[in-house]
């Protein structure tokens, strides 16, 4: 065998070369030492171990890169150091050991295992930054379960939030008496919540399809509806939006939030999954519906259908929805009335309409398409839905803002009845029923505009008819329900309500309650034992005589003429300075209220007892608030400045036979949990029928032949009274039927409604007149008013009165006398509070309603040789009396005896 070929036994070191490079020594420059030099291994790492047989000169080169850490043809670190002080080489080695770096050209040994082999091991260039597919592999799964965890931990720390106040803040919605909506207002929105069944199939079936088709399936959240979006945006075509109902839900009702940031945007997707999780649709679907702005100040579907419509959302059809459902797009550029205040350009009412007409269609057709439509009803549908005007913002304006405030005044006035405070209310979200009647408030303001417009001409009698101020209430007998008023021109101009405060005296329409004391309790016998003088009484009759002469001498109860603070006789005129009935000038009292003689009620006061016409009148409805002192004669001919409401009701009281009801606005108050406040109609027997009956006789007898023959309503029975004060500064007419009582104010006032010195002013030459009666222009709109107002009601008649009380004084004067002395009778002090029967003690009056003859502290509303003076309340009559609400819920001015002046209202 050839010496080449046959290979000689290795040494136990691995072989030549690895004896070759393990050989001590220092390094002989390039090349190697002789093969024949052997060494152990071991020696070369200076190790005296047990040397370790190698199986070939590949595995003992291996081992000795290993061992060295160099490259295939780099000498090991001390490898060429046969020893402590050896030097080795490389095989091109320059000096080893620790005397010098060698020069071997081996390459490195790989690098110690990383966990991410980035930049690649053992590539060079380019390719040592191409990942591996098991990298890539790894970085997505290793993203994905990120993602994964961190909504898992987001979903599982967010909650459901709380609806936000502002989405349930709501307006109240106000409506007339047959149910039709008046006004939305008061609230902080204009919004009206309302449940889900009272929101039309069709509406919720448009809004779907529009929407988010998907709705009753998905799980809050829609990603392929989202990518559609996207896709379609893309393209420029039309399509639903990515957010589901769920999602615009929870960005409106929930996080009232409507920003475009990421974390926004993060915070809908995560509590959206878990509303859709947790809530019923039913309930999202109604949040939804609710919370949305659908334009022209309009959240949620209730105040949208109004605000379009003009009706509730129950009611609308399928097409209406339709529409509806498209403005939830934008309203400013699908309100076909356009929005040009916001885009001048872009939303203008041609492209507008343009825009919602053709997003209509597309939605009535993607419900025929979503089987939520048939085509049937679809091809119903050909002409795009009528809708009114916009709401201006004068919804206030007229009669709207006087009834508003005044049912308002009602809820807080009695919250301890109704449980509405100022502040609840304030938060919104009642629907309150009012007692008002839309035609008779129409047919009251038309009635006052016609007499205003053919009378009263300012801009020619300046000096005359400037400040003319009308009022007028309407009020149900039966029940006390105010059926209308008229509150003045505008409530959005002239802000105090007419009907229900002025401070105007009521003058002689006062006199009614006069004869209904007198009738009640009698005038006091000053004939008996004056011991027993307070028990003894006369009940007075119609048919009772007292003087009509002017100019009269009033006498107190023990006899004395009553004087002037200067000592004069007080002198008692009758209106136009004429007496009745010379030489005896005895006149009865009907005949003295046909004609409205002054001195014949102003006696019987006197002789009843001025505490008890007074009483007679809170027992007939009056408020206290609004009554003059009872201390001057000239109380009962009308110093006191109760409101038309007040004495619209008070006159009802008469009309009912003598029951009374306090006058009331609200009927029925409920919230989206059902009713809040029930009107409870309650009544009392204020005087028996006898009184009220015969009273309600005489009151017809001044309009069938007296002063009030001018609210005649021919084939109707018509009771009433005219009222004209001194000085000329006010004039009334109170008059009523069965069915309903009205009553008229017309007075003269600055209208600067901030200025602290308001006077009234006189009537004299007004509307072209010499002078303003109740039996003039208060009649003439009470007579053109009521003939409206029952128009289509039956006649009823008044019951028949019985004969009542003795008929006083019926034995003529022995001689004329500037006094009719048969009345004088001796005087108790009457009683603070009336009786029911004649013969009734009357105690003195307490320390707060007694003054003196001349303190003029008092409400001193008599006069010198006058019928009285004009001083009633021009600061309306407010009260601090703790007894008396004064209306702290309104700003149009409160007190004089309406509803916001007191509980009863």
């Amino acid at each position: 065998m050839s010496e080449h070929r046959r290979k000689p036994p290795q040494p136990q070191g691995g072989g030549r070369a690895a004896a070759r490079r393990g050989q001590p020594g220092p390094s002989s420059g390039r090349r190697a030492a002789p093969r024949g030099v052997t060494g152990s291994p071991s020696d070369a790492y200076g190790s005296g171990g047990e040397e370790r047989p190698y199986g070939s000169r590949a595995e003992a080169r291996r081992a000795v890169q290993r061992n060295s850490g160099g490259g295939r043809r780099r000498t090991a670190e001390g490898a060429g150091a046969g020893g402590s002080g050896g030097v080795g080489g490389g095989r091109r080695g320059g000096p080893g050991g620790p005397g010098g770096p060698g020069r071997g050209r081996g390459r490195p040994g790989p690098d110690k295992k990383r966990f991410v082999d980035y930049p690649r091991a053992g590539r060079y260039g380019a390719s040592r930054w191409v990942p591996s597919w098991r990298l890539v592999t790894g970085l997505f799964i290793g993203f994905f379960g990120s993602l994964v965890a961190v909504a898992g931990v987001a979903y599982a720390l967010v909650d459901v939030p709380d609806v936000a106040k502002t989405a349930e803040a709501q307006n109240n919605v106000y409506y007339w008496s047959n149910g039709k909506q008046m006004v939305a207002t008061g609230g902080e929105t204009n919004r009206q919540i309302i449940s889900y069944e009272k929101i039309p199939k069709a509406m919720r079936f448009a809004v779907m399809s529009a929407e988010n088709k998907t709705f009753e399936n998905d799980r809050g959240v829609d990603p392929m509806g989202i990518a559609r979006a996207f896709v379609n945006m893309a393209k420029g075509g039309q399509t639903q939006g990515g957010s589901t109902i769920t999602q615009q839900y929870v960005k409106n009702a929930m996080l009232d939030d409507q920003s475009q940031t990421i974390s926004r945007k993060f915070k809908e997707l995560f509590v959206s999954i878990k509303v859709g999780a947790q809530e019923p649709k039913e309930k999202i679907m109604a949040g939804y519906l609710n919370s949305a702005y659908y334009g022209r100040n309009a959240y949620g579907i209730q105040a949208a259908a109004h605000a379009y419509f003009d009706k509730d959302a129950q009611k609308l059809n399928e097409s209406q929805c339709a529409f509806l459902a498209a403005v939830l797009k934008g309203a400013t550029y699908y309100d076909p009335a356009g929005a040009e205040s916001i885009d001048p350009v872009g939303a203008t009412p041609e492209a507008n309409q343009k825009r919602a007409v053709a997003r209509w269609k597309w939605i009535l057709d993607e419900e025929v398409k979503d089987g939520r439509l048939s085509p049937t009803v679809r091809a119903k549908f050909t002409s795009f839905p009528k809708m009114q005007n916009p709401r201006s913002n004068a919804q206030l304006s007229g009669q709207i803002g006087y009834l508003v405030d005044l049912a308002k005044a009602y809820l807080i006035n009695n919250s301890d009845k109704t449980g509405i405070t100022a502040n609840k209310l304030q938060q919104g979200g009642y629907e309150i029923h009012t007692t008002f009647d839309q035609g008779k408030v129409k047919a009251l303001e038309k009635a006052v505009k016609d007499v205003r417009k053919k009378n009263i001409k300012p801009e020619l009698r300046p000096d005359k008819d400037k400040y003319v101020q009308f009022g007028g209430a309407s009020v149900d007998p039966d029940t006390g329900a105010i059926k209308a008023i008229y509150g003045g021109e505008d409530a959005t101009k002239h802000f105090t309500n007419n009907a229900d405060q002025t401070g105007a005296q009521v003058g002689s329409t006062f006199k009614p309650f006069v004869l209904a004391a007198a009738m009640s309790w009698g005038v006091r016998n000053p004939d008996g034992d004056p011991e027993q003088a307070q028990d003894e009484r006369t009940i007075v009759s119609p048919k009772s005589l007292y003087s009509g002469r002017n100019k009269l001498k009033i006498e107190e109860y023990n006899g004395n003429v009553w004087q002037d603070k200067d000592g004069n006789e007080w002198l008692q005129k009758n209106d136009g300075n004429e007496s009745y009935n010379p030489p005896s000038f005895n006149i009865d009292l009907r005949e003295a209220m046909r004609v409205s003689a002054n001195s014949a009620y102003v006696q019987l006061g006197m002789d009843v007892g001025l505490e008890k016409v007074r009483d007679a009148a809170m027992e007939a409805g009056i408020l206290k608030t609004s009554l003059a002192s009872a201390n001057f004669p000239s109380f009962s001919i009308g110093t006191s400045d109760p409101s038309a409401i007040r004495m619209a009701g008070a006159y009802g009281t008469f009309a009912d036979s003598g029951k009374q009801h306090d006058p009331y606005s609200v009927e029925e108050v409920t919230d989206k949990h059902g009713t809040v406040f029930q009107h409870e109609n309650k009544s009392k027997q204020a005087f028996t029928s006898e009184v009220a009956d015969n009273v309600t006789d005489v009151l017809k007898t001044v309009v069938d032949e007296g002063t009030g023959t001018a609210a005649q309503l021919p084939g109707r029975p018509v009771a009433g009274k005219t009222g004209t004060t001194d000085g000329n500064k006010s004039a009334w007419f109170v008059g009523y039927t069965p069915q309903l009582s009205t009553a008229i104010t017309m007075y003269r006032m600055d209208d600067n409604e901030s200025s602290k010195k308001r006077e009234f002013l006189e009537m004299y030459g007004t509307g072209g007149q010499e002078k303003i009666h109740g039996a003039s222009f208060p009649a003439e709109i009470w007579h053109d008013y009521m003939a409206q107002a029952l128009k289509n009601e039956p006649v009823k008649n008044f019951p028949t009165p019985k004969d009542i009380g003795t008929v006083v004084n019926d034995v003529p004067t022995p001689t004329v006398t500037p006094s009719v002395t048969e009345s004088r009778k001796a005087s108790p002090t009457p009683s603070e509070t009336p009786s029911e029967t004649p013969s009734s003690s009357s105690p003195s009056p307490s320390p707060s309603e007694s003054c003196g003859k001349w303190d003029w502290n008092c409400n001193n509303n008599g006069g010198t040789n006058t019928g009285g003076t004009d001083t009633g309340g021009t600061d309306g009559g407010v009260t601090s009396s703790p007894t008396e609400s004064t209306g702290t819920g309104n700003t149009r001015g409160n007190g004089n005896g309406g509803l916001f002046g007191g509980p009863g209202g």
